[in-house]
């Protein structure tokens, strides 16, 4: 895979939500020779500007939280109790490493009961995330020198490839600040139509913080959400279930629970993947939300807003995948979707009458072409 050490080093880097400075000082870090213009505003989100001919705006949000922990009590035996930061599957914790981002970052270990001593009708239960607790392996007087009530706390797993994937921790949403990342690389040099906001956003896991404030100051006239959407293309996944496949390409986002796209930019990526031969599908997820709902509503005069998705296996678990060939798809279309802004008619009496299908990929639910 092209530049996976630094995805790798991006899916490393701790930044749970409210907690993102050191992976913020990675990608600005990165930023130093891709965009005309990078700042950060007052709640840290990053934005890199790349100037266009015209003064309309487009906005990219790529949101550069993960989910996580907080430290709210240590025991007199010196465990840690903690509150989540963003959504978790209980059941993925049981005996995973965490790092405990104190004085010094320090390794821990997600303990529960032993199933030995469980009774029997607790053993069919899920462990509620009440119930865990993280041991460093230290007594009470050792971990107070070096962790604190309040401390951040990130899971502990290193980015490999498999297969044809990638797969580890804080795939959501590292994956996209990569894609961001590699589409900035793409457009140097290049002339774009517009002004491009690359914004990378805090926050996201706890409500879409980040991309409310940095929105309202941007005021885009474009707006492109950039994150993973569920892949439920496993055994037990109904057709209707999966949403989205992997390897099947860089997912167009329809609607999701917090957002319905606009239907001419849903139309307008299909054009852009259709005429580059960018393979696709599209993405309806019933439930959940990402930064698009935010880049869609949250300007003075709202947004020609839609979303480019990664589909993501594993979603809010300790070892998520993605391929790689998706994301690569994902480049290639949001980087072509910029340059092509200019090329479409956006009026609502326009004739945006539906692109076709990419060859290989035809819409159908029949699953005899996955």
């Amino acid at each position: 895979m092209k530049n996976f050490d630094l995805l790798r080093s991006i899916c490393a880097a701790p930044g749970v939500s409210g907690f993102e400075r050191r992976i913020r000082d990675l990608v600005l870090d990165q930023l130093r020779e891709l965009a005309d213009e990078v700042s950060t505003d007052n709640m840290g989100n990053v934005i890199a500007v790349k100037k266009g001919r015209e003064r309309k705006r487009v906005m990219v949000a790529a949101h550069i939280d993960e989910i996580g922990f907080i430290v709210n009590h240590i025991d007199d035996k010196g465990f840690i109790r903690f509150l989540p930061l963003g959504g978790f599957d209980p059941k993925t914790l049981t005996a995973q490493r965490v790092i405990v981002h104190g004085r010094q970052d320090v390794i821990g270990v997600m303990g529960s009961k032993p199933i030995h001593i469980m009774k029997q009708e607790e053993r069919s239960k899920v462990v509620p995330i009440t119930d865990y607790f993280i041991d460093l392996g230290l007594p009470k007087e050792e971990v107070e020198k070096l962790v604190a009530v309040g401390d951040p706390i990130t899971r502990e797993r290193e980015l490999i490839e498999i297969g044809n994937c990638v797969t580890g921790k804080s795939l959501d949403n590292r994956v996209s600040v990569f894609i961001l990342l590699e589409v900035l690389r793409e457009l140097k040099g290049q002339d774009i139509p517009y002004d491009l906001y690359a914004t990378f956003t805090v926050q996201e896991e706890v409500g879409l913080r980040g991309a409310m404030g940095s929105v309202s100051h941007i005021d885009p006239d474009f707006g492109f959400g950039l994150d993973v959407t569920i892949a439920y293309d496993v055994p037990g996944g109904s057709p209707q279930e999966r949403v989205t496949c992997l390897g099947c390409g860089a997912a167009i986002k329809v609607l999701d629970g917090s957002v319905i796209s606009d239907y001419r930019m849903v139309n307008y990526l299909k054009e852009v993947a259709t005429t580059n031969d960018i393979s696709y599908q599209l993405e309806l997820l019933p439930a959940g939300g990402t930064d698009t709902a935010a880049v869609q509503r949250y300007g003075t005069k709202g947004s020609i807003a839609g979303a480019i998705s990664i589909p993501l296996r594993n979603m809010h678990q300790v070892i998520e995948m993605a391929h790689q060939q998706d994301i690569a798809d994902c480049i290639s279309l949001l980087a072509g979707a910029i340059r092509g802004l200019d090329t479409y008619d956006w009026a609502f009496t326009a004739d945006h009458s539906p692109a076709a299908p990419h060859p290989d990929k035809p819409a159908t639910d029949d699953e005899s072409w996955l």
